[in-house]
Parts: C-alpha cells; sequence; structure tokens
C-alpha cells in the first residue's frame, strides 16, 4: 500500500511533464517555418497553410476519436502511447528532402490529428486518477501547454543559431519520451470506467445535461477569444510599434505574454478550490472580455510599458479558465463518457478558433479598423458569460 501511495505521487508530473513533451510537436512547425519556406523554395502562402493545417489535423483527430469513443473504450495510457509514437513519426516527416507543400500540409495534418489522442486524452487521464482537486491537476496540464506554446517564441528573441532540422529531431524525441513514461508509469486510474461498447449517441447525449451544456458554451467563448489573442500577439506589438515609432524585442515580449498565462492557470486552480470552479471560471472570462473591449484604449495610448502590462493582464486573464471549463466538462457527464466529452468539446473549440482568426485577420488589414479589431473577440465571452449564467 505504501508504494501505492508514493508512486501514485509522481503520477501528476508525470502527466504533466509528458503533456508537455508530446505537444511540443504542435508548435515544431511554426517555430521554423522561415526555415521551411527557404529549404523547400515555397513561397510566401504557404505560411497560413502550414500553420493552419496542425488545427485542421487537430480538429479532425478530435471529432474522429469522438465518434470512435476510444479513449472511453480502450486504456487512454495506451492510446496515449500510440498516438505520441504516431506523432513523432509523422513530425520527422519534415524532414523528407523532396518535401512540397503538399506533402508538408500532408505531414503536418497527421501530426494534429495525432495530437487529437493527446492532449484531450491527456486530460482524460487526470480525470481519472484525480477525481478531488481535478480543477487544479488540469490547470498544471494546460499550464504546460501555454508554456509550450510561449517557448518558441523565446528561443526566437535570443537569436540562437538552431538548425531547424534540430528542432523537428529534438521535439519527435521529446513526443517518444512522453508516450513511453505514460504507457510504463501511468496505469489506468481509480476513478476510470471504460465504457462497455462501442457508442456514437454518446456525442449528442452528453448535451443534454444543462450543466454539461453551460460548460461547454463557456468553453466554446473562451476558445473563439484564445487562440486568436494568441496568434495576434505579435501582430499587437508590431501594430504599437509602428504606431507610436517605438523599439521592441517583439518575440521577447510575446513569449512573456504568452506565458504569463501558465501563471494564471496554475494560479486559477488553486483559486477555485477555495471560491469554486465556475465561480473562478468566470471571473477569469469577465476579466478577458473587458481586456477586449479596453483594447483600442491601451492600443492608443502611447505609454510603452502600460500596453504591455495590459496585454500581461490579458494573457494570463484569456487562457485562466480553460482547464476550470475542461473540468466542469468532465465533471458534468457519465464517467464512461468523460474521454469522448472531453475531445468533441475540444473539436467544436478549435473549429471556431479558425473563424475568430480569420475574422480578425480580415478586420486588421484596414488601418482605419485595427485598432478596434480586436473588440470582435469579446463576442465569445459574452456567449461563454450567458451560458454559465443559465445554472
Amino acid at each position: 500500500m505504501k508504494t501505492k501511495t508514493n508512486s501514485s505521487k509522481w503520477i501528476l508530473p508525470i502527466i504533466i511533464f509528458s503533456q508537455f513533451c508530446c505537444t511540443s510537436l504542435w508548435f515544431a512547425g511554426n517555430s521554423i517555418i522561415d526555415d521551411l519556406v527557404l529549404f523547400f523554395n515555397l513561397s510566401t502562402e504557404s505560411l497560413g497553410y502550414i500553420s493552419s493545417s496542425v488545427q485542421f489535423g487537430f480538429i479532425i483527430g478530435t471529432f474522429t476519436f469522438a465518434i470512435l469513443t476510444l479513449s472511453d473504450r480502450f486504456s487512454p495510457s495506451k492510446v496515449f502511447f500510440i498516438c505520441a509514437v504516431f506523432g513523432a513519426i509523422f513530425n520527422l516527416g519534415i524532414l523528407y528532402s523532396n518535401n512540397t507543400i503538399s506533402t508538408l500540409l500532408f505531414f503536418r495534418f497527421l501530426t494534429g490529428f495525432s495530437l487529437a489522442g493527446i492532449y484531450p486524452v491527456g486530460m482524460k487521464i487526470a480525470a481519472d486518477h484525480f477525481e478531488k482537486g481535478l480543477g487544479k491537476s488540469l490547470s498544471f496540464l494546460i499550464a504546460a501547454l501555454v508554456l509550450g506554446t510561449a517557448f518558441p517564441y523565446l528561443i526566437q528573441s535570443f537569436g540562437f543559431n538552431i538548425k531547424w532540422e534540430a528542432v523537428i529531431f529534438t521535439t519527435s524525441i521529446l513526443a517518444l519520451i512522453g508516450g513511453f513514461l505514460v504507457l510504463i508509469f501511468v496505469p489506468n486510474g481509480p476513478y476510470q470506467k471504460l465504457a462497455d461498447k462501442f457508442d456514437v449517441s454518446k456525442i449528442l447525449d452528453v448535451f443534454k445535461k444543462s450543466n454539461f451544456r453551460s460548460a461547454a458554451f463557456g468553453y466554446f467563448g473562451h476558445m473563439w477569444e484564445l487562440y486568436a489573442f494568441w496568434t495576434f500577439v505579435p501582430i499587437l506589438l508590431m501594430m504599437h510599434q509602428e504606431f507610436h515609432s517605438v523599439t521592441l524585442n517583439i518575440p521577447l515580449f510575446s513569449f512573456i505574454i504568452i506565458a504569463s498565462g501558465s501563471i494564471s492557470c496554475v494560479l486559477g486552480g488553486f483559486i477555485s478550490n477555495r471560491f469554486g470552479v465556475k465561480k473562478t471560471a468566470i471571473w477569469a472570462l469577465t476579466i478577458s472580455g473587458v481586456c477586449c473591449f479596453l483594447s483600442p484604449i491601451f492600443f492608443l495610448v502611447s505609454a510603452t510599458p502600460l500596453f504591455i502590462i495590459f496585454l500581461i493582464i490579458w494573457g494570463m486573464a484569456v487562457i485562466a479558465d480553460s482547464p476550470l471549463f475542461s473540468t466542469m466538462v468532465a465533471q458534468n457527464c457519465e464517467v464512461q463518457s468523460i474521454g469522448t466529452a472531453l475531445t468533441i468539446v475540444n473539436s467544436i473549440g478549435y473549429s471556431l478558433t479558425i473563424v475568430s482568426i480569420q475574422l480578425l485577420n480580415y478586420l486588421i488589414t484596414d488601418d482605419t479598423i485595427a485598432p478596434y479589431a480586436f473588440i470582435i473577440l469579446a463576442i465569445g465571452p459574452i456567449i461563454g458569460l450567458l451560458h454559465l449564467k443559465k445554472t
């Protein structure tokens, strides 16, 4: 019994580290995209396609996993491991010397598809092990993802002369390490209850519960804002730099602004233990929504330190509620449906990110509209709050 207790203390750190290792695949292509354009003689128009292909792969992957209810019918640790191995292999496909834009998009799509068995399944594994304090556990998991998102900007800010091939090798090796760690050291959780059979109706059934719908739509509103904000943080800094004729280390500040969200994820987890998951999520969503509305004021103010502080606050609020919504989703569905519920909610949420990113991308092309464009992101928090207030 003592051995089991001691080993259980390492479960969460192993899941967190493995999640960070495996989700590094997500941003491997983004961090070397300029090198890919030069090496494979691609057009500049290819940049957006390569960046989006992982997102599309993840969306299709999560939808497929949800339909097949894989993580609810099989050991999620084994699903995680298999997807980590395939993700590492598809990531290495970028090294193929005769790649074209089509094959690069194909490899990145498959990498994103593999991530569908890593990110939401990692949360499912945590839910199987931590019934109490799940919000705090998921907060650490998503904090690791946030750091993974921001890390390429930190590397870029110092101007390290790292060969792009090394980035691909490193991220693939990390993914394999993460997959093996989960397979070897993370058994099926004590709160796991596998589904007896394949049941596609679970996708619709989970939405029949009002508390689940409230959590899901809160998450959808959160996602409308999150990835659009993250994508355009460097653009916001560039716009401020040009508008006010100042010089900024844009990669470094991009890292600080995005990475600050890892701190708020952890803080949100602890705060939710005292004030409740739902109430804490409402606070975070409210703050980020207010930031959307205030963005034109801070953009037009010439004080750069004030602008940076505002973006850091926004960067913390915009992600703090993510683990909380995942917690509410997991807690408001049948135990044998947790994996499917998390996966389908992820799939819909990430689909919305493409719409908000493209809409914002269109709006900022007009110089007169650009300073006010980010108000459109407030649609997400408003819808999310309306649904959270219903229950």
